[in-house]
């Protein structure tokens, strides 16, 4: 007969608990994946600690994901997420960190809200610097101190952020501003 325990079980999860007993932490886990839940605030923080520390290095950043929780069933603590996967190839481990943030103004168009920004972890992790971009260019999350954050998809003028899901499925009429080639232009 096997139990189960609501407790999660990867060793991290201590070890962050140990050096950050005073920040608001999370831990879930789900088919084997654990995932830390950070405020945005003490992201880089916590990031530093996971690549540095010497129980932890996390050497290795695997991919930063965003994802918009917009009529998504259950309520969530914010809107929109942004997931760090990271790999320690020494201890042979693999670790989500995720948080959420929330928009201060309506996310139709493109402007700039505060309140989707966090601290870049390309002084950490070099690699994140293309997919911190990729967030940006799809969700419109900024990330500060990024040495080069612009579109990397989509052009510079594109009218909005296509993954969000406000977004127009058909688009906002970028579709009728191709020219249209046929095989006699080849």
């Amino acid at each position: 007969m096997t139990t189960t325990t609501n407790k999660p079980s990867h060793p991290t999860f201590a070890r962050v608990k140990e050096a950050f007993p005073s920040k608001k932490l999370r831990a879930t886990e789900f088919r084997g994946d654990s995932c830390l839940i950070v405020e945005p605030a003490d992201l880089h923080e916590v990031m530093a600690f996971l690549k540095n520390d010497e129980q932890c290095q996390y050497n290795f950043l695997s991919d930063v994901i965003g994802i918009d929780y917009k009529d998504y069933p259950t309520k969530m603590p914010g809107r929109f997420a942004v997931v760090y996967v990271l790999c320690s190839y020494d201890l042979d481990l693999r670790f989500f960190v995720k948080t959420y943030l929330d928009p201060s103004i309506p996310t139709e168009g493109i402007e700039k809200d505060p309140a989707l920004e966090l601290d870049s972890v390309t002084d950490l992790w070099a690699g994140a610097e293309w997919t911190e971009r990729e967030v940006y260019d799809m969700f419109g999350i900024r990330f500060a101190n990024h040495p080069d954050l612009r579109r990397i998809l989509l052009w510079e003028a594109f009218p909005g952020h296509p993954l969000r899901k406000d977004y127009p499925v058909k688009g906002r009429g970028e579709r009728e501003l191709y020219k249209v080639v046929d095989r006699t232009d080849a």
